[in-house]
């Protein structure tokens, strides 16, 4: 049986955590070119590296529920989240080449990154023993 945690924020934002990333991973595999876009050059096998992201997205959003591997889980999420950092930093850093993009949104979506990591950590990690 899945154990949540107690407290009703802390429940609720596991369970957002768990469903977009499991919604964002399954993207990669729907529309894979979205993601293929945002690569910067000096990267090979673009399409490899969308689908295998994509695969651990779903795996730590389906992992995080698991209370035995959740902290390890969101460990994964947060590592995930910095792996892909300089694909968002290469959109920012070339709004040209995403012209449906408004530029202050690709830089805007650069401290979203911080958050996201605090939201698995916070998401995920042991909860305190009451008192």
């Amino acid at each position: 049986m899945m154990q949540l945690p107690k407290r009703r924020g802390r429940r609720f934002g596991l369970l957002a955590l768990a469903a977009f990333f499991v919604i964002a991973g399954a993207n990669h595999f729907l529309d894979p070119g979205f993601y293929v876009a945002m690569m910067p050059p000096y990267l090979g096998l673009h399409l490899e590296i969308v689908y295998v992201s994509g695969l651990f997205e779903i795996l730590g959003g389906v992992g995080v529920l698991v209370p035995r591997v959740r902290s390890m889980a969101g460990w994964g999420l947060v590592l995930l989240l910095l792996a892909v950092f300089p694909a968002n930093l290469h959109m920012a850093l070339n709004p040209e080449l995403f012209p449906d993009l408004p530029a202050f949104a690709l830089y805007a979506r650069l401290p979203f990154q911080a958050l996201f990591v605090a939201w698995a950590r916070w998401a995920t990690r042991p909860e305190a023993p009451p008192g």
